[in-house]
């Protein structure tokens, strides 16, 4: 009974530490005065001084913060427009389509998924001549595809908890049903709706396979840049932007959490 007691304990600790503890070495090593990166040289913040100065860099995360912000904010209106379809209108024809069509990016092999809207994009380039090429708008729109689908995933479990009384109570007294939506449901979903931007923004900063498939010349992310770099040997200014990018995906993360705590104080002191 006492051994029972520490599996728990030792099982999360080690399963905590084979996932951070790479992160933590990382980080570290981001400050190492040393050409090589496995050898500590002393501490120093040159790396970070020659990554700023890095213009392929530079452009390559103005690029792809253009292209998460964008990307986040289309599956954003899209993955709550198909929430509210699914959770409020339970019965109609194609639901069951319009379920596994939500449903579907969140399961399928990323290399399916470029190679599918690819072939999409090109089909409407020689039929409408839009999207004209690959780029920055076919990356958005890439983005915001399976981006949605997180975004649906989310909102919908905020949308059955919600108490629909006061929405109930306003169509009552004669609001019309986009005032109820602007006014009363969207205050009470902003923290699925926080989570769910930020979590998009960080699939689309993140993502390599799928904008791999869709972008052009001249449109290369951020994962892009850094894959090509380290296919040629992996150099201490890659392990700088790592932890940058860490710590603004920390950062979002503990914005998106503390939104949903002080929603949830604000709710039970009611």
């Amino acid at each position: 009974m006492r051994l029972g007691r520490y599996v728990m304990p030792v099982s999360a600790a080690l399963g905590f530490g084979f996932l951070y503890i790479p992160i933590l070495i990382l980080v570290i090593y981001s400050f190492n005065a040393s050409k090589l990166v496995t050898v500590w040289g002393g501490f120093s913040t040159q790396w970070y001084v020659e990554l700023f100065r890095d213009p392929q860099i530079l452009d390559a995360a103005k690029l792809s913060f253009k292209i998460a912000t964008a990307s986040a904010t289309l599956a954003l209106v899209l993955g709550v427009a198909a929430a509210m379809t699914l959770v409020r209108f339970r019965w109609f024809k194609g639901r069951t389509l319009l379920t596994g069509m939500v449903a579907a990016p969140l399961v399928m092999p990323e290399v399916i998924t470029g190679l599918s809207l690819l072939l999409l994009f090109v089909a409407l380039d020689n039929l409408l001549g839009w999207p004209a090429g690959r780029g920055v708008t076919t990356i958005i729109l890439a983005h915001a595809t399976f981006g949605m689908a997180f975004v649906a995933v989310i909102v919908q479990a905020r949308l059955r908890d919600m108490d629909r009384t006061l929405e109930e109570a306003a169509m009552d007294l004669g609001a019309r049903p986009l005032t109820v939506f602007f006014t009363i449901t969207i205050p009470s979903i902003a923290p699925a709706l926080v989570a769910a931007w930020l979590l998009a923004f960080t699939l689309s900063l993140d993502d390599l396979v799928i904008a791999s498939f869709v972008s052009g010349p001249g449109s290369s992310t951020l994962p892009m840049v850094v894959f090509s770099k380290v296919r040629l040997g992996i150099s201490p200014d890659i392990n700088a932007l790592a932890t940058l990018m860490i710590m603004i995906v920390a950062l979002g993360g503990a914005i998106g959490f503390w939104q949903i705590r002080r929603s949830m104080r604000g709710r039970s002191s009611r």
